[in-house]
């Protein structure tokens, strides 16, 4: 019998497929291992989307999720795996709460990564699943979803994708203690409008509580980040800019700016030591909505998303315009769902397959 440590075996499907036939690799990687050559990072400039896994971000969570795990074996490896690595029980937290625990960045980030990838089994327990897991041409994911489009990709093991987030969300977490600062969505305007409230509200605060754009989700919703002060001058100028409402976000500060500074080099101290391969397919980044198959660069630019807006719309639209025809949502929620009818109304609807 395979013990849990090689459950998930990199392997070719019974189709022979190169691209979509590999299992996700939960064989561990030793720590330490350096890359022996580094590969062109043009590998993927011309790809040619048709399938896509689009991977949810933090906010996400839900107090229930992970409930159904039990039922696929190698989605409850998945979290037996990731309690080991973690030292506390995810699941049960996942599916009891409390939700204020869930919500917390240093539990939501590892919760999701997990929960999405137990997902993608769920969907392989299905009647011709792995089918569709095979046609999968090109992945992303919201923020920290591109960890988990990246170990679905087999770019690092589960294992080692579960330690780098982990360290992200400590990371980020600590940050947002060192200084206070917030996010607000921003409903109803163009990003241009935003990008101008921003202006405005940045007019009336001090350099360190400045805002800026930091999600670019969809037309219509973007997040803005920065200091408390600065957040709330946003809220109090959004009507005068014709704003429908704010949302205050609820989470640990300011992501995706400056105030993430702190978090930069505990990660690149972790993705310096962690063993990152090719993608075998397409993995868009959040920095610069390209996919990107040199590991070296790839590191560079996970570092730098901690501190970067995530160009979301841009991805979309950049897959959608290239032809894509079919999309699954693999985690909690629908969030991405909405994303992409929002972006394109014409677009086929995005099939969700949650735990």
């Amino acid at each position: 019998m395979l013990s849990m440590h090689n459950i998930y075996v990199l392997r070719q499907s019974s189709r022979g497929s190169s691209r979509g036939g590999a299992l996700l690799c939960m064989s561990s990687i030793s720590l330490g291992t350096k890359e022996t050559a580094t590969s062109s990072d043009s590998l993927f400039s011309n790809y040619k989307p048709s399938t896509a896994f689009l991977f949810p971000g933090q906010g996400a969570q839900a107090v229930g999720m992970g409930k159904d795990a039990h039922t696929v074996p190698a989605a409850a490896a998945l979290f037996a795996k990731a309690n080991e690595i973690l030292g506390y029980d995810l699941l049960d937290i996942c599916i009891n709460g409390p939700k204020e625990k869930l919500d917390s960045t240093v539990i939501s980030q590892p919760a999701i990564y997990v929960a999405s990838l137990a997902a993608v089994e769920v969907l392989r327990a299905q009647e011709k699943g792995q089918d569709i897991i095979d046609s999968v041409d090109v992945t992303c994911g919201l923020s920290l979803g591109e960890y988990t489009a990246l170990a679905f990709a087999g770019a690092f093991s589960f294992e080692d994708g579960l330690k780098l987030v982990k360290i992200r969300g400590e990371a980020m977490q600590a940050a947002a203690d060192a200084a206070p600062s917030a996010m607000v969505s921003v409903i109803g305007l163009d990003s241009d409008k935003v990008a101008a409230l921003c202006d405005a509200a940045n007019e009336e605060v001090s350099e360190d509580e400045r805002v800026q754009i930091a999600n670019f989700l969809c037309p219509g919703n973007y997040a803005v980040s920065g200091g408390v002060k600065g957040v709330e001058a946003v809220e109090t100028k959004a009507k005068s800019f014709k704003a429908r409402m704010t949302v205050r976000l609820a989470v640990a500060g300011a992501f995706h700016t400056h105030f993430m500074g702190p978090a930069v080099e505990k990660l690149e101290a972790a993705l310096a030591i962690t063993d990152l391969k090719t993608p075998r397919i397409p993995v868009i980044s959040n920095v610069d909505a390209e996919p990107h198959s040199d590991p070296v660069t790839i590191k560079k630019i996970l570092a730098q998303q901690v501190t970067s807006p995530v160009q979301w719309e841009t991805t979309l639209k950049t897959i959608l315009g290239k032809g894509l025809q079919t999309s699954y949502e693999l985690g909690p929620g629908k969030v991405i769902a909405g994303i992409v009818k929002r972006i394109d109304k014409k677009a086929a609807p995005v099939e969700n397959i949650s735990v």
